[in-house]
């Protein structure tokens, strides 16, 4: 069998990063020190790598640390992807990496993991931004990429403080950190989630979800809660958009830049009796797809935890102040919140 190298790419935050990029920095850390002890339980050799920003892209960091194992097979994935990965996936990943087979991922559209066999060229991978595009380019020089997309639990992805809560990872070991830095915020959003249980379960009530869900997820809701949904499904490929696609755009997006932020709880109020919206479509059409061009972790974070006095960024922090005020209960986030990780959010799970 080829050796197997797994890859796991942890982004250290700068120095002048806040309390809560700093918090969920460690519980990302949690999550690729639980990674590599099951990835050598599943015989393949682990490395902890850490990035930081300005550095080299994704594409030039992997040929880099390709080179250093020549030869082996590959699983790349980021300290915050999979968490809720169980020891049959990983020995999934490694077994697709060892072997003559073709490459797996959780999800060949926008994957999270991959693994690579041996006899992929790395050498040739260009200079992707980010791991996401990975699969879309070893398909690209003919490679079937398998993928596990069946696999829900496959697709929850830690982007954001909130994420770490609505996958149970706060109670791991990174609890201590993450909490002290938002304990009010996780109150605040246990709150809202508590209310968004409630209209779930009330079947004269509607439940609005906006931004990069799934059809997948809205045949979930259908089945799992009494609810009525109202779905808006938008931008899905965010992440690995190509440079010539047109810019994204959001239907909630527009109604905003007529109404202004400070309006989003009337607007979604006279939608539905409850919301879960993607705030990552938002900015995406209010500044572009580039994430530097967005207000910063840091107030994105504390917008997802719903706290707005601790954003910088004006409308940003109207738009947050809109939903903590709004009539009905509103939670904000990213693509797991409004995907797989409803399931998490809605299902019995506690937060």
């Amino acid at each position: 069998m080829t050796r197997v190298v797994a890859i796991i790419l942890h982004a250290v935050p700068g120095p002048g990063s806040g309390p809560l990029e700093t918090a969920f920095a460690a519980a990302r850390a949690v999550n690729a020190a639980r990674h590599a002890r099951g990835f050598e339980a599943a015989g393949a050799v682990t490395r902890i790598v850490e990035t930081r920003a300005g550095g080299p892209p994704f594409g030039a960091r992997l040929r880099r640390l390709a080179a250093l194992d020549a030869g082996a097979g590959f699983v790349v994935l980021g300290s915050g992807s999979v968490p809720l990965a169980g020891r049959a996936d990983r020995r999934a990943f490694v077994a697709a990496a060892s072997g003559a087979g073709q490459p797996l991922t959780n999800n060949r559209y926008s994957g999270d993991i991959v693994a690579i066999p041996a006899r992929v060229p790395l050498a040739d991978l260009p200079d992707l931004t980010a791991d996401n595009g990975v699969p879309r380019w070893l398909a690209d020089q003919g490679h079937e990429v398998r993928d596990l997309r069946s696999r829900w639990r496959l697709q929850v992805d830690l982007d954001s403080p909130l994420d770490v809560l609505v996958a149970g990872l706060a109670g791991a070991g990174g609890r201590a950190a993450a909490e002290d830095a938002a304990e009010d915020a996780y109150a605040r959003v246990r709150d809202a989630v508590t209310r968004l249980r409630a209209v779930a379960a009330d079947p004269r009530a509607e439940l609005l979800v906006a931004g990069r869900t799934s059809a997948a997820t809205i045949g979930w809701l259908e089945g799992a809660t009494a609810s009525r949904t109202r779905a808006l499904i938008e931008e899905r490929g965010l992440r690995t958009a190509m440079p010539d696609q047109r810019p994204p755009r959001s239907t909630l997006g527009l109604v905003l830049d007529r109404e202004g932020p400070e309006a989003l709880g009337r607007i979604v109020a006279g939608l539905a009796d409850a919301a879960v919206i993607d705030s990552r479509v938002l900015l995406a059409h209010r500044l572009g797809v580039d994430e530097d061009a967005w207000p910063p972790a840091e107030d994105r974070f504390a917008s997802d935890l719903l706290l707005p006095d601790r954003i910088g960024d004006p409308w940003l922090r109207s738009l947050t102040t809109a939903a903590v005020e709004a009539s009905i209960p509103i939670a904000l986030g990213g693509h797991t919140l409004v995907g797989p990780g409803l399931r998490l959010l809605l299902g019995r799970r506690g937060l």
